[in-house]
């Protein structure tokens, strides 16, 4: 295969994967990551690298617009950006360490658990008689836009969900992905957060775990340029187009197949992971 025609279907690939991520909420590494892998043999660490910068990019774009609507809580963000922090780091650290195979299975296994996530009946979170003691103390408790209406909510268990966000920022730094299932886990049924504003503000973490990660993967020289370039520029051109669209996408079905897809990926994952089919 040529540069340029290996350029070009990581180009496609990556508008793709941005496209569908954006109106899944997943992201675009979930479907980058087995597209550079498992379609075209890039060595999974290098494929994580360059998952890694597009996460960044991404989020960085989104995030602007979610902060300036007024459903990110900014607060909560720079709170649990301590742990997704230090998660990310410590798991591009182990990275290092691990068979690739075994990378390989616990990305299929995420991508599963990602993929049920998506599929389960969203409950918005709007309780307003119970805030935990470190909430008051941060002064996390917050409102946001609701048809518009301004909807205050409480905010419950920071220290269950500081935990909860330090287990995301490690497999988003081993996986190079932005783990934002378990970051709304979290935010979601963990602290009792209004659904909005747990998925807006996973949004506005993602880029500095993403960033945190990096550095790990651009010392070790596992970020190509070749490969980060197209994957980068696909997936924000992707995500662009999915957010526009998704105004009046019919998201349940797209979610459905959205699934299916991710799943049927995660179980060549973790198949060629067992039988070895990545190396070491």
């Amino acid at each position: 295969m040529t540069a340029l025609l290996f350029t070009i279907i990581v180009l496609l690939g990556s508008f793709l994967a941005g496209f569908l991520g954006s109106l899944t909420g997943l992201g675009g590494g979930v479907i980058i990551i087995p597209l550079l892998t498992l379609g075209l043999g890039v060595d999974i660490h290098y494929a994580i690298g360059a998952s890694i910068i597009s996460v960044i990019a991404t989020s960085t774009g989104s995030a602007a617009a979610y902060v300036k609507e007024g459903l990110t809580n900014m607060r909560i963000g720079m709170l649990l950006e301590i742990a997704t922090t230090i998660g990310a780091i410590l798991g591009a650290v182990i990275a290092v360490y691990l068979n690739a195979s075994y990378v390989a299975v616990i990305f299929g296994l995420i991508l599963i658990f990602s993929s049920a996530m998506t599929l389960r009946k969203k409950v918005d979170h709007v309780n307003q008689d119970y805030s935990s003691k470190l909430a008051k103390f941060f002064r996390l408790n917050s409102s946001y836009p609701n048809q518009g209406v301004e909807t205050p909510y409480a905010v419950r268990n920071v220290g269950g969900g500081f935990f909860m966000m330090l287990f995301a920022g490690t497999l988003s730094g081993l996986l190079g992905i932005g783990s934002g299932a378990l970051k709304v886990v979290a935010m979601d049924n963990i602290m009792r957060l209004p659904f909005k504003v747990s998925t807006t503000t996973s949004n506005f973490m993602m880029g500095v775990t993403a960033a945190a990660s990096a550095i790990v993967y651009l010392h070790r020289g596992q970020i190509d340029p070749t490969i980060a370039m197209p994957v980068c520029l696909g997936v924000l051109c992707g995500a662009t187009v999915g957010a526009k669209v998704l105004v009046n996408a019919n998201t349940t079905k797209l979610k459905m197949v959205f699934a299916v897809v991710v799943t049927l990926l995660a179980i060549q994952m973790i198949y060629k992971g067992l039988t070895g089919g990545f190396g070491g």
